[in-house]
């Protein structure tokens, strides 16, 4: 049984990642493409959208997706009564959106935003159909059905939000692109999850889950509006441009960061789920989970950092070179957030989503304060104190675990520290280079070249634990293959 969660859990976060890095590749291709196509004001203007149609997804699907996934035993009751009720309540909040969008217009003045509303709303909609599909496929650990509908969906849509960017569509390639794209995706999934709604429903059952779903609901819809928070007040405080070199510049690490998260999340929450009474191996699988993590992201984004400036001039164009300053800044920043979500998802898997909320009432206090500090000093500050706030809320998250599995912050400081030494090093050789080339394609494969050179070699000299754990597992598969 061990053996079998052990390797369902490996095969989940395979082709979790493989999905998410398949998915986040292309969107990455097709958003420097579209960059180059779109004026800053049609990226300010989906930023400002989005942030409403993001909470409204979170009120629809957060806790009840979340719940079907924990309970032990759930069943098609459960998941019909989700469905349903997400169903409903995503009806009823659209109508909300569609009346409210020239609200939305008048408080930026920009007119544009009442069709834009109106029409990417409709994703809530789509969304809660969705999310129900997505947690039958957690709880089953059939990771890979998410790995063709993403990819299908991301490569039509892709080709859909290039072909109307280069029609001179503007913001109406992005709103089609991320319409289509969760279309699509949800539709493949109806084709190959075998899970249908049935003819039932339960308000007993959708209360039990209401019960637990509720916290996380709570502490996902804080996290949500105070992370937007910042882009309705640079919205609304400084210009278009500004807030689109902003979004512009955190899009990029995000995207890997989330690649990352959602592989980790989605997988670990359904496996310490199914093992959370058996606290030594919950703790060793959190462990592993943080070295491997830290291991993989750490020089990716720190990496990333270093190569900035050669990103932003080869790719983007001199007309988003502002940008540099904010990529910089949350690569560093979204280098913690992997550990941040490890933690966070081992307290929802321990049934202790009331800590959970707690943590992040916390969290919002000490970043609300930071957010107000620098609020008023420029927009480059506001992205400092997301840095800042970002090492806290990771030291915040791991403080509860050393009660709930006897893992105490000293230790996973300890355990990934060696990671990010190395990926410092590696940042100083990678970014010196900046200083003795141009920038261009040229210096941007040195300094890629670089950087695997540096970390590999220092991984080997400083006999680095996760370096070997990959390279014998690699080994190990090539051996019974």
């Amino acid at each position: 049984m061990e053996n079998d969660l052990k390797g369902k859990t490996i095969s989940g976060i395979f082709w979790k990642f493989m999905e998410r890095i398949g998915a986040k590749v292309i969107s990455s291709i097709v958003s420097i493409v579209l960059a180059r196509l779109l004026l800053p004001e049609d990226y300010a203007a989906i930023a400002l959208v989005m942030v409403f149609i993001n909470l409204s997804d979170i009120l629809i699907n957060s806790g009840f997706s979340s719940s079907l996934v924990q309970k032990k035993d759930a069943d098609d009751v459960d998941f019909s009564s989700v469905f349903y009720i997400s169903l409903i309540l995503s009806i009823v909040l659209y109508i909300v959106i569609f009346i409210c969008a020239p609200l939305i217009s008048v408080f930026y003045d920009m007119p544009i935003l009442t069709p834009v509303t109106r029409v990417i709303g409709i994703k809530v909609i789509i969304s809660a159909i969705n999310a129900t599909q997505q947690a039958y496929v957690s709880r089953e650990m059939t990771f890979k059905k998410f790995f063709f509908a993403t990819l299908i969906g991301t490569l039509i849509s892709a080709f859909i939000g290039i072909i109307m960017a280069y029609n001179g569509l503007g913001v109406w390639a992005l709103v089609t692109q991320h319409l289509s794209n969760l279309t699509i995706d949800t539709i493949v999934l109806w084709f190959t999850v075998k899970w249908r709604p049935q003819k039932t429903f339960s308000f007993k059952q959708v209360k039990k889950l209401l019960n637990f779903g509720w916290k996380i609901l709570a502490s996902d819809l804080l996290n949500a509006v105070f992370n937007d928070l910042r882009t309705i007040l640079i919205g609304k405080s400084y210009s278009a441009d500004q807030l689109a070199y902003y979004s512009k510049g955190k899009e990029y690490p995000n995207t890997i960061v989330t690649s990352i998260n959602s592989s980790l999340n989605m997988v670990l929450f359904s496996a310490i789920s199914k093992e959370q009474e058996n606290i030594d191996v919950v703790k060793l699988m959190v462990r592993r989970s943080l070295k491997l993590a830290s291991y993989i992201i750490f020089p990716v984004m720190i990496g990333f950092a270093a190569v900035a400036e050669s990103f932003v001039h080869v790719f983007l164009t001199e007309k988003w070179l502002t940008v540099i300053l904010f990529l910089q800044v949350y690569c560093f920043a979204f280098a913690f957030s992997p550990l941040l979500s490890i933690n966070l998802q081992l307290i929802k898997a321990m049934g202790r989503s009331d800590l959970s909320i707690k943590i992040e009432i916390i969290k919002k206090i000490v970043g609300l304060a930071i957010l107000c500090v620098t609020l008023f000093i420029g927009v480059e500050a506001i992205a400092i104190g997301s840095l800042v706030s970002q090492i806290l809320y990771y030291l915040l998250n791991s403080f509860p675990n050393k009660k709930l599995i006897k893992y105490s912050v000293l230790e996973q400081l300890k355990d990934i520290f060696p990671n990010f030494l190395i990926s410092i090093i590696m940042f100083i050789a990678v970014y010196s280079l900046g200083f003795l080339m141009e920038y261009g394609m040229g210096l941007m494969i040195l300094q890629i070249s670089l950087g695997v050179l540096v970390y590999l070699l220092m991984s080997l000299i400083s006999k680095n634990e996760s370096f070997f754990y990959i390279l014998n597992m690699v080994k190990n598969k090539f051996i019974k293959k």
